[in-house]
């Protein structure tokens, strides 16, 4: 019995359906929180030490170490029982949206680091904090993630490849229509 399998059981039953049915959303959820703490926690140390005076940068590299770990998590957990592409073809797909993901997470940091001057010196060092928190940990992640979500089930790990790993097929094979 898998960890996921066992929190379920404890689960009362409405809302136990209600995941089941949607659990390959909340393994996504569950890598997703992994991968904000490193993200965050990449980012607010590269931030508070050696890239202080270039706080965009930290987060392009603390995205790009969670990028990897989620790609990993993703593959190997998430999304385990779709795909099926060649692994460099996969992971070149992987990154290419999760490089456009990044975009969109930098752009409400960008804006409001820049276009609304949420930085020390206009305001205080704690609204500087909280400004980039909201727009760079919260806003942007979650509108990348509702990108990467829908993206990576479309095109990365889409479901009629997965089909054929699930059911056992070999290349060429046609599924039985009675599944």
């Amino acid at each position: 019995m898998t960890a996921v399998d066992s929190v379920l059981n404890r689960v009362p039953e409405p809302l136990r359906s209600v995941l089941i049915k949607h659990r390959e959303m909340l393994k996504f959820g569950i890598v997703g929180g992994t991968t904000f703490v490193v993200d965050n926690g990449i980012w607010w140390l590269l931030k508070l030490t050696v890239l202080a005076p270039k706080p965009t940068t930290a987060k392009a590299i603390a995205i790009i170490v969670a990028m990897i770990v989620n790609y990993v998590l993703n593959r190997e957990w998430s999304f385990r029982t779709r795909g099926g592409r060649e692994s460099h073809h996969e992971a070149a797909l992987f990154f290419l949206i999760s490089g456009i993901a990044m975009v969109i997470n930098l752009i409400p940091f960008a804006i409001s680091r820049y276009g609304l001057d949420l930085a020390v010196p206009h305001v205080s060092r704690l609204a500087q904090e909280v400004a980039d928190f909201a727009s760079g940990s919260i806003i942007g992640m979650l509108l990348a993630m509702a990108f990467k979500f829908w993206a990576f089930k479309k095109w990365v790990f889409p479901d009629e490849l997965g089909r054929r790993r699930r059911d056992g097929l070999e290349a060429g094979e046609e599924p039985d229509p009675a599944h």
